[in-house]
């Protein structure tokens, strides 16, 4: 990494790690968890309330902001972060996740990838040095190299094409990518559920040389057990010394074993999406604030949390404000999920450092499995 750019591990707790990794725009705590901004917001959230979260880092949709307003657009007007507000570290992914989940009638090849937009239905070619243009217009802190994301379960013949394809966009990535002061980019492992696989990728990208290391394609469909298997072979086949981010994850269960296995970043859609469909992450576990039973609870959601939605408000009321449909359940509710997440990185940065991690993993383990009992009777 060059001056600009450090990548420091401050204690471990057996593969686990906590440290930072410094840009020029600000330190990211790791481990991490990045809000995602997909469109050049976190939904339903201030920036500034993101911020006092405790959130370093957000991460940028490329597929979606090539679509609408359009990188160049967004160029002019100052980049990314001048345009969104948010004056710390942004993360863009590279957009190959979204075109192969989201974009119709794509096809791929070697060179790279044709879509149609799932907005208006217009063509579009997205190449590796394509998508390293349009995260350079954004000014995006931390880049992806373009992928192919598969996923499981598949063959194993797809998955092997997708992951050679990976490598080979890889290279020509981190070719456009060229050396940006103060920018990182990250070369990403495929291999689906095929430990060799993965292992092969993994030492292949290390050879290439990136800033930082991310592991794709999983969380797609797979059990819980496949994603933890990859990473206990995928991990130590990557370079110790470079941050590790596993791409789209995840539930806090799955936050805390990835962790476990030496992963320092995570980003994922859930607290805000579960906050709009009225589902509040708390030390009990998910509470669907949709049920009747909450109706007449006057409870908070946790009267011990720090943040204003899980202690200042009633159960009924969030309930009442889910069942109206009223804009603000989903402020609060995606509020007091950030605020989770943010909370648990915070306690596993600090376990790790206290070489506790397992006692609070076993903690939260046991919180979600009471449940918020008792259940309120009236």
């Amino acid at each position: 990494m060059s001056r600009e750019i450090a990548f420091t591990i401050a204690a471990r707790d057996g593969a686990a790690r906590t440290g930072s990794l410094t840009l020029p725009r600000g330190t990211i705590r790791t481990p991490a968890f990045m809000p995602v901004g997909t469109a050049g917001t976190v939904k339903a959230m201030y920036m500034d309330q993101v911020r006092a979260l405790g959130a370093d880092v957000i991460l940028g949709n490329t597929y979606h902001l090539m679509l609408r307003p359009g990188a160049e657009r967004i160029a002019r007007l100052g980049g990314l972060h001048a345009f969104s507000g948010w004056n710390g570290p942004i993360l863009t992914d590279s957009g190959g996740f979204q075109v192969m989940s989201l974009a119709t009638l794509r096809t791929v090849d070697d060179s790279g990838v044709t879509f149609r937009s799932h907005i208006d239905g217009t063509e579009h070619r997205m190449s590796p040095e394509d998508s390293l243009a349009i995260q350079a217009a954004l000014d995006s802190d931390i880049r992806m190299q373009l992928d192919e994301c598969v996923a499981l379960p598949a063959d194993r013949g797809t998955i092997e094409t997708a992951m050679r394809r990976s490598l080979a966009w890889a290279e020509r990535s981190k070719a456009a990518f060229g050396a940006p002061a103060g920018r990182a980019l990250f070369g990403i492992v495929q291999g689906g559920d095929q430990p060799d696989l993965r292992v092969a990728s993994a030492e292949a990208l290390a050879g290439i040389g990136f800033d930082g290391y991310a592991v794709g394609g999983l969380a797609v469909g797979e059990p819980q057990a496949v994603m933890l298997d990859m990473l206990a072979v995928t991990v130590p086949a990557l370079p110790d010394d470079a941050p590790h981010y596993l791409m789209g994850v995840g539930e806090p269960d799955d936050i805390l074993k990835a962790v476990a296995r030496g992963i320092d970043m995570f980003d994922c859609v859930l607290p805000t999406r579960a906050g709009r469909h009225g589902v509040a992450y708390t030390r009990f576990g998910k509470l669907n604030l949709k049920n009747a039973r909450h109706a007449d609870d006057p409870r908070p959601l946790d009267a011990t949390a720090d943040w204003a939605p899980a202690r200042d408000y009633s159960r009924a009321y969030l309930h009442h404000l889910v069942k109206a449909g009223e804009p603000l359940a989903g402020m609060f509710l995606s509020w007091n999920n950030l605020a989770y997440y943010q909370h648990l990185m915070a306690g596993i940065r600090d376990a790790i450092a206290g070489g506790c991690l397992a006692d609070l993993s076993a903690a939260c383990e046991q919180g979600w499995a009471d449940g918020d009992l008792p259940v309120w009777t009236g």
